[in-house]
């Protein structure tokens, strides 16, 4: 098992897919780490040498901004929208969608489950 900056990748993933484990790295950016080592981006994690994955740490840490850093500089985005009183920042305060989307029909997984506010009751009968 590697660690990489502070997480775990599996063992048996191949180690294209591993270094997505990482917050902040996609495929692409993951294909052009492993690019820059020139290492097979088809080996598993378990096959890696001490010196392969040296080289990623070593490229990652002198060039990609992730994990906490990137974490912290994402929400620190967030909060200046919303102490500046923009449309998005209201969006955000909101837990609204922020990017255009349509919220009459959908958004549920921003808005939350539907709120029944009003239940059908059976009339009573006299």
């Amino acid at each position: 098992m590697a660690r990489i900056a502070g997480i775990t990748i599996p063992a048996e993933k191949r180690i294209e897919v591993g270094l997505t484990y990482i917050y902040g790295i996609g495929r692409s950016k993951s294909n052009k780490i492993l690019a820059e080592a020139k290492i097979d981006k088809n080996k598993k994690v378990k096959a890696l040498s001490e010196d392969e994955v040296n080289k990623i740490r070593q490229i990652i840490e002198k060039g990609e901004k992730i994990e906490g850093d990137l974490r912290k500089e994402v929400a620190m985005n967030i909060k200046r929208l919303i102490e500046i009183g923009c449309y998005r920042g209201q969006r955000h305060k909101r837990k609204l969608p922020a990017r255009g989307q349509r919220t009459k029909t959908n958004a549920r997984t921003r808005k939350g489950p539907r709120g029944h506010t009003i239940k059908k009751t059976k009339e009573k009968s006299a």
